[in-house]
């Protein structure tokens, strides 16, 4: 069976290797927007840290795919790492906030140990006034860009091909264009919207305090912000707005990352700011993927929002589930 894949994210390529894999003759189109949701991110695996009320199938699709990625990097060959997520609050309010997230994990059945202030600071020495917050271990996190030159160069060995248009006959297209991909299916139009957000990667200089040894999760007043270590520095993010695709990085999100980040890790003042972008999520009405037969022929697998990088091994899974059961989706 011939399969062209629309997209060259994180989704669309692990679902291109799985095929390929497994034998499908795939194409992959890549759409090629420097604003694609993978390139611009983070690199947090983090279920547990992500869960909220509301939102317990994203949770459940979220841990399934964790326990597939130690397996799933090895076979790409990145690293993933470090362990654990640290989710800390400024003041009151923010705690506030956190225990109502433990209590919802203890509820679910998810482990998250409470820590004072002292505590956080003696696992982190580099963090500012924070009052208290959460120890997640089971959290990772892996270099998302590393992550996408893996993958090109894994498909290309399996034998996908790269295009730049769909040429040629197929017999199944898979639509993983993530926030694109309203404008590619009708049925997609009033499902999938974007979501923006701007990141920061901040270079480690000389006399800097390394950066932290887990990804830091912060409430700062009630605003969210996350520091996620590299090996030159860290990924400081993240802003989110619905503003439709405006790809400008705002001087408005560059200072309020750069302000609530130095509350919780004073030490980043002396950090070179070595890029800001700006990206597009993918948002689903639920915030939980679509990954189905839209109709025959035609295969969903897209609205992934936050969770582009923690869901791709699940999610090139059960593609290649559907091609597999479902033909061409009659």
């Amino acid at each position: 069976m011939r399969v062209t894949v629309l997209g060259g994210g994180v989704i669309g390529l692990s679902a291109a290797w799985y095929a390929a894999r497994d034998g499908y003759a795939v194409r992959l189109v890549d759409l090629g927007s420097p604003h694609g949701g993978s390139w611009v991110a983070g690199g947090m695996l983090a279920p547990i840290t992500e869960a909220w009320p509301g939102d317990e199938d994203v949770l459940a699709l979220g841990v399934e795919s964790l326990e597939l990625w130690p397996e799933f990097a090895r076979s790409l060959g990145v690293a993933l790492g470090p362990a654990g997520t640290l989710a800390v609050a400024v003041d009151r309010a923010d705690v506030e906030v956190l225990d109502q997230l433990r209590a919802y994990l203890d509820r679910m059945g998810r482990s998250a140990q409470r820590l004072t202030g002292r505590e956080l600071r003696a696992l982190e020495p580099g963090l500012g006034a924070v009052l208290g917050g959460l120890s997640v271990p089971g959290d990772v996190a892996v270099d998302n860009r590393a992550l996408l030159r893996a993958l090109r160069g894994a498909c290309a060995a399996a034998g996908v091909d790269f295009a730049e248009g769909p040429a040629g006959d197929t017999d199944v297209t898979v639509i993983a264009a993530g926030a694109w991909s309203r404008d590619l299916h009708p049925a997609l139009r009033d499902v999938i919207r974007p979501v923006k957000g701007e990141i920061l990667r901040l270079s480690a200089r000389p006399g800097a305090l390394p950066p932290p040894r887990h990804t830091i999760r912060a409430h700062v007043r009630g605003r969210p912000v996350y520091l996620v270590p590299r090996d030159d520095g860290f990924v400081l993010g993240a802003t989110q707005y619905e503003a439709g695709f405006d790809g400008d990085v705002t001087v408005g999100g560059v200072r309020d990352l750069l302000r609530d980040a130095e509350v919780v890790w004073p030490g980043v003042a002396e950090y070179g700011l070595a890029e800001a972008a700006a990206g597009f999520r993918a948002g689903s009405p639920d915030n939980a993927p679509v990954i189905a037969w839209l109709e025959p022929g035609v295969l969903a697998a897209t609205g992934h929002h936050r969770n582009g990088l923690l869901l791709a091994p699940v999610t090139a899974r059960r593609v290649l589930d559907l091609l597999r059961e479902g033909g061409h989706g009659r």
